[in-house]
Order: C-alpha cells, then structure tokens, then sequence
C-alpha cells in the first residue's frame, strides 16, 4: 500500500513555493552542521521541475521555506534567554501569507508545511503555524509534536557541503572491537547521567566527556567505525545529529532520549536496526547490549547499512 502510494505522490503531487519572505531567513539554505537537513531539503524543494508548481491552483500542497537556524542567528537577542521576537517573526508571517493569499484561510494552513531543524524550531512553529505540517528535527511529543500531523527530520551533520558524503563508511563488525561509544558536551540531564555511570569505569564501555580536537574530528569519527554500537542520548532537546551520524559511519545507535519520535517511524521498523533504551535503564545500559546475541548484532549491522540510504543528502537528489 504504502509502494503504490508513493509512486502516485510522485506522478502527481504539485508543491506552490511562497516567495515571500527575505533572506536571511527565507530562500537562504545553509548546507553544512547539524541543521543541514533544513538547508538541503530548501535547496532540493525550490530547484524541483518535478513536484514545484508555479501556479498555486494546481497545489495540492504550500511551501514555507524559512530557516529555523537563520532566524536564530538572526534575530536572537545573545544571552537574552528570550524567543518571544522569533516566534512574533513567525506569527507575523504567517498572518501576512493569509492576508496575502486565499489559500492557507480555505484550511487554516493545514496543507500548508514548513521544514524546520534547529532546536528552537517547535517554540517558533507554534500559533497560526501549529496547524500545518512541521518537519522537524525536534520531534518530541511533550512539546506538542503532532504524531499522524507532523513529520520527523532526520537531523543529518553535514560536514561538507561540497561533499555532503565525505567519509561514509564504518568497519565490518569483525572490525569493532569497541562494544560501546559516546562522546560529547554533557548539556541536558541524561548525558552526566550517562559519563557518571559508565565513565572510565569499564574497558567495554568508552563513554567521554568532549573529546580534544582534532583536525577532520578524526579521532572521534574512528571511534564511531570502530564501535558496535553508538549511544545517542539526548541534550537539552530530545534530538540528536548521532543517530544520523551513527548510521552514516555504520554504527549501530543506541537512543536513549524518552518522549522522542524517529524520522520516518512510520514506515521503517526502527527496532531492527537500533536499540532503544529508557532514560531510566542508563544503569543497565551494558547488561542490555551484551544482550544482544552476536547473530542479532550482524542482522542489526545489515540493516544500518540498509536504511542508511535514506537518511543522507546528495549535491543532486537521488532516488532511493
């Protein structure tokens, strides 16, 4: 059902382009970092022959295209702890596109969408926008993610925008000695959870803190070919770029981030090729992956490698 479907959406679905909005934050992709994903999906939209229609009559779907992450280098008043001017940017937007245009009042904006990946995204979607669809990085169900509505982003760190797939590839499992990996900046409440339970305190285990630089993150990246699996716990928000990246270097990822909804769990089975841990069974964290028998861990690698093809972008779009 869900073949047939999409091979209908791609014969006939037509998407109408707003032009409204200035740059930075409208019409303006930033293709590199972790809110890439936002960034290519604008870039790949507005270039489209196929689906772009240019008469808003024929669309059975609107296009907003702003970037969550320019509006947060934009107008983010620094230290201000405040988003009531970037959600007042939106709301003003969205109210100048329904003054504009008949087409959001006939819905209310519900076939209207946006594809957003900083953090902040789900605060500035909220008002007039909350009723249309939200591709989102951030897509946790506690901050009013619309599970059936809304969309899950992949949120996809892009570290070169010339090359957005530099370095893909990982280890065959004979190659992984390590059983488990993290590293990274100890924001949010699980991570410290994580380093003070597992932290230098078992050979298998490899959980750091922020590792040093290195030039090309090498040392970090080696870690992640070289490990079964790749925890990814969430931050401040319940996102992470490491289910991404463990995937893009082969790696099975481990989420431990409660409330959070994965990209694309509508149609892929998410517990073939990933472990999913409740925040409150990090102290059982090991016994749960020595769990998993080694014919399950080889079946869990082939399908990482499997899935991998759609959670990565390409300088020109590629049927997957």
């Amino acid at each position: 059902m869900f073949r047939r479907s999409y091979e209908l959406m791609e014969k006939m679905l037509k998407v109408y382009v707003y032009q409204d909005g200035e740059k930075p934050i409208f019409h303006q992709p930033i293709l590199d970092g972790i809110y890439a994903s936002e960034g290519w999906f604008m870039r790949h939209m507005e270039a489209n022959e196929n689906f772009v229609t240019e008469d808003p009559g024929k669309a059975h779907l609107f296009y907003l295209p702003f970037s969550s992450r320019l509006l947060e280098l934009t107008l983010y008043v620094r230290n201000s702890h405040s988003r009531t001017n970037l959600i007042e940017y939106m709301r003003n937007y969205a109210d100048m596109i329904a003054a504009k245009y008949h087409f959001w009042n006939r819905t209310g904006g519900a076939d209207h969408f946006v594809a957003a990946c900083h953090d902040w995204a789900p605060a500035e979607t909220r008002g007039p926008l909350l009723k249309s669809i939200r591709a989102l990085c951030n897509a946790d169900i506690e901050v009013g993610f619309s599970v059936g509505k809304d969309v899950s982003l992949p949120e996809t760190y892009v570290r070169s925008a010339q090359n957005p797939l530099k370095n893909l590839e990982g280890n065959p499992p004979s190659q992984r000695p390590i059983l488990a990996f993290f590293a990274g900046n100890m924001h949010g409440y699980v991570r410290p959870l994580l380093l003070d339970y597992w932290g230098n305190k078992d050979p298998d285990m490899k959980i750091f803190g922020p590792m040093p630089h290195v030039k090309g993150n090498t040392n970090y990246i080696q870690h992640m070919k070289s490990s079964k699996f790749c925890i990814c716990p969430r931050g401040h928000e319940v996102n992470s770029p490491r289910i991404v990246e463990a995937m893009f270097y082969e790696c099975v990822p481990v989420i431990i981030s409660d409330n959070f909804v994965p990209p694309f769990f509508e149609v892929l089975d998410w517990e073939s090729f990933a472990v999913i841990v409740l925040e409150r069974d990090i102290p059982n964290l090991k016994n749960i992956l020595v769990s998993i028998s080694e014919e399950k861990y080889i079946e869990m690698h082939k399908r990482v490698k499997k899935v991998q093809k759609h959670f990565l972008w390409h300088s020109k779009p590629e049927k997957v």
